[in-house]
């Protein structure tokens, strides 16, 4: 039985994805070293430093459905190295050919290329999903462009926003992580082929050139130099989906903030059957919002284990790759599942803009003291303005009579401001600023992304 969250049969895809996980299993790792093995030998059989019937024998085993597993298990138990066993069974798959099974390759060249071209695959998952949630926010965004409700800050209710405005932060930033994510794809998809301390020796005078056509084959761009000890983009990366973790997070937290009973402006997907307490029947928990914030955690805890990486000892330093073979995989699957989880959020929101009409008024006006304030500046100056137009807000938010009839009990208010353009200024659709203008903007970027 699986061991792991991210395997169990029950729980797994809360916290991964049936695609991710076929990314990452032990077989798919496995099929990928072989992968370069096979590119290896090709590539050294069309320059004539092994047979080329040897290269060909030598890819044609290079399947896992071909090794004896069991036999890895055994001899891994005994080496205590991770492809040593493997290009064991490879050479014995391959019979006489087996002979020149890794040859002039160095262990880490296998399992750094082989997690790029398993990153490679997740890459794409993310992107495609990334860019999938894109498009649901710029919906999301149009649809509400000029849906009112209460801007906050410090948890206070501040000035009037809509909610396609707030949406188009969202989406903003995502479009960011989707640029992100495009910059990076040169730096990591960049193959492993080096030796034993990088510097090609033992592929002989014609090193580069099989490094170049061995990484060509997979697909992989050439590296200037080793990057055995160099762990950077690999640590951007992981760190990289930490960032992105945090936006998903983000927004799933502002769901849950504003699902509160208090509040319910917004509600994440519910069907008759979801249930949110095993006590208290009544309740609707926003259980995937929840998740996703969960996942950020635990993906900025491993931003921090990436940047541990990044500093190895000399030429080579297992306990680094060590610490990537489990840190790489387990951030993939979080990451996956969270982008899943917020599109799931997304698709099914339910916006109750007619609760966030009625908490609009839940202060009696105060919320439009900014636009009272810079009108009254400009009869008293700014600063006199806001003394006046504080002491009429604590005097209101204390009970003491409401905001627009203290405000016009005031002789210094009254002989700057008529009743009638006091009401104007307490109407929260006349202060939104260019909020439309910035969710359209916003909007036509995203959509250029689907271009």
């Amino acid at each position: 039985m699986p061991s792991h969250f991210i395997d169990y049969q029950l729980f797994g895809d809360q916290f991964s994805t049936p695609e991710i996980r076929g990314v990452f299993d032990e077989r798919a790792m496995l099929q990928r070293w072989l992968d370069v093995e096979a590119a290896l030998a090709l590539a050294q059989g069309e320059l004539g430093l092994i047979p080329a019937t040897a290269a060909r024998a030598i890819a044609d085993a290079a399947k896992v459905e071909r090794l004896d597993l069991e036999a890895v298990r055994r001899d891994l138990a005994v080496t205590a190295h991770p492809i040593v066993p493997l290009v064991r069974e490879l050479g014995r798959a391959a019979g006489e050919a087996g002979r020149w099974v890794h040859w002039g390759a160095t262990t880490q060249d296998i399992l750094d290329s082989g997690m790029v071209l398993q990153l490679r695959a997740a890459h794409a998952i993310f992107r495609r999903d990334l860019v999938a949630l894109v498009l649901v926010l710029s919906d999301l965004a149009e649809t509400h462009r000029d849906t009112l409700m209460a801007g906050r800050t410090h948890a206070q209710q501040a000035l009037p926003i809509t909610f396609g405005f707030k949406v188009a932060t969202w989406l903003a930033e995502c479009v960011r992580q989707v640029e992100r994510l495009d910059e990076v794809a040169p730096r990591l998809f960049v193959g492993q082929l080096a030796g034993a301390v990088g510097t090609l020796a033992g592929f002989g005078p014609e090193g580069e050139e099989v490094q170049r056509r061995a990484l060509e084959r997979l697909g992989l761009g050439v590296p200037p130099i080793a990057w055995h000890a160099s762990r950077d983009t690999i640590t951007e990366f992981v760190t990289l989906l930490a960032l992105l973790g945090a936006t998903l997070a983000r927004i799933a937290n502002e769901v849950i903030q504003l699902q509160r009973s208090e509040i319910m402006e917004l509600e994440e997907p519910f069907a008759h059957g979801k249930v949110g307490s095993s006590t208290m029947p009544h309740k609707r928990n926003p259980a995937h919002a929840e998740r996703v914030v969960a996942i950020g955690r635990l993906l900025r805890g491993l931003a921090a284990t990436a940047l541990e990486t990044a500093v190895p000892a000399h030429e080579r330093d297992m306990s680094v790759g060590r610490a990537e073979w489990v840190l790489v995989p387990e951030a993939a699957c979080l990451a996956a599942a969270q982008l899943h989880w917020s599109i799931v959020i997304a698709r099914g929101l339910t916006v109750n803009a007619d609760r966030m009409q009625e908490n609009l008024g839940r202060l009696g006006g105060l919320l439009l003291s900014e636009p009272v304030m810079l009108r009254l500046g400009e009869a008293l100056g700014r600063h006199a303005a806001h003394d006046v137009v504080y002491e009429a807000a604590m005097a209101a938010a204390e009970g003491r009579g409401s905001f627009r009839d203290l405000l016009l009990a005031d002789a210094r208010v009254a002989a700057a401001i008529a009743p009638d353009e006091l009401d104007r200024l307490l109407e929260p659709a006349a202060y939104v600023g260019h909020a439309g203008a910035f969710v359209d903007r916003v909007v036509r970027a995203a959509r250029r992304l689907n271009d």
